[in-house]
Order: C-alpha cells, then sequence, then structure tokens
C-alpha cells in the first residue's frame, strides 16, 4: 500500500493559491485513477482505491501545511507503512512554474511542509516537486505562496495537474525518470519570455 499525500492549507480562502498546487495535483489523481469520494480520516481529506494494482490511501492533510507531517505520521503508524511508502507532492519555489520533479528522500529546502514531514516521518519519501517558480525577492516569498495564480498561469497548472494525475501509475510503479519524461512531453513548461528583438538598422 502507498500513501499518496498532498501538500496544502484547507479551506475556500486558499483553495486556488500556489502553496496548495499539491492538493490541486491530487484532486486530478483522484479524478484520473478513479479513486473513492473524499472523506474525513487521519486529521485529512482521504480517497482510496488503486493505481494500476497497487493500492494507495490519497490524503489531504487538514492541519494547515505547518503541521502536515502530524495527520500522515499518524496514517503511517495506522497501516504499519515504512516511509518509502509515502509520495507526497508539493510546491516548489525553486522550479519554473511547471516544471515536475521526483525524487526519494532529501532535506526540507526552507520548505515547512516538509520539514513537518521530516520531524514525524522520517526523510525517506518520495517527493514531486511542482516547480511554481520564484517571486524573486525573499521578502515576498510568503505573500507570494499563499496568493493565487496569475490568470496565465492557471492554463500552465491545470495541464501540468493533469498530466500528473494521468501518469502517476509510471511513479507508483517505480519508474521516477519514465513518469518526470511523461509530464513533461504531455504538459511542457512554458518558455522563459525574451526581450524584444531589436529592429534597429545599421546605417
Amino acid at each position: 500500500m502507498l500513501l499518496l499525500v498532498g501538500l496544502g492549507n484547507p479551506g475556500p480562502k486558499y483553495e486556488k493559491t500556489r502553496h496548495n498546487i499539491g492538493f490541486m495535483a491530487l484532486d486530478e489523481i483522484a479524478r484520473s485513477q478513479n479513486l473513492s469520494a473524499w472523506r474525513g480520516r487521519f486529521q485529512s481529506a482521504a480517497a482510496e482505491g488503486f493505481v494500476g494494482t497497487e493500492k494507495v490511501l490519497a490524503l489531504k492533510p487538514q492541519t494547515y501545511m505547518n503541521l502536515s507531517g502530524q495527520a500522515v505520521g499518524e496514517a503511517m503508524r495506522y497501516f504499519k507503512l515504512p516511509v518509502s511508502q509515502v509520495v507526497v507532492l508539493y510546491d516548489d519555489l525553486d522550479l519554473a512554474l511547471g516544471k515536475v520533479k521526483a525524487k526519494q528522500g532529501g532535506g526540507h529546502a526552507g520548505h515547512n511542509g516538509i520539514k513537518s514531514m521530516i520531524q514525524h516521518c522520517g526523510a525517506d519519501f518520495w517527493r514531486i516537486r511542482m516547480g511554481i517558480g520564484h517571486p524573486g525577492d525573499k521578502a515576498q516569498v510568503t505573500n507570494y505562496v499563499l496568493s493565487e495564480f496569475a490568470k496565465a498561469e492557471t492554463a500552465v497548472v491545470d495541464d501540468v495537474c493533469r498530466a500528473v494525475g494521468d501518469e502517476i501509475p509510471r511513479l507508483v510503479q517505480g519508474d521516477a525518470e519514465g513518469f518526470m519524461s511523461r509530464v513533461a512531453q504531455k504538459a511542457p513548461p512554458p518558455k522563459a519570455p525574451q526581450g524584444p528583438k531589436d529592429t534597429t538598422r545599421a546605417s
């Protein structure tokens, strides 16, 4: 059995914010893999079913981001699962919008949800890092992650969440490289805007 965990903050106020892209992606996984309806369990919204032949429990912790690990730790203890059977989807400031990276283990890189996960569950869980870009100024980070995606970004977010939902069976089967490759093919990250062309001619 696997725990698929999306990180975010509960309630309508935070629903469409950058910090909640983990919830958004998990919603798409639940939809595309036909998981059960969401219900309250382990201080989370929980849905269950199968991804391929693997039984999964999807969790959206309702403890707020900074205490995510409490809810996930409770579920791990109940099912006696090792931390390697946990997959966490979350926002990453260090990746450009639309980029997705998957790996097992690592540090928290200042992410409070991941910090809580490491504290309560250990560090060896699988991470699906979903790029949201960086505001460019460290002082703006808190406001940035708690603000909604810009209109121009919404289509990119929808596409990448759908691609993650469709391709999650590859990761569940152990093919992290294939998962990242297929997501990038289905939802290519937007190209960085180029500066204006120099239209002046030498006389």
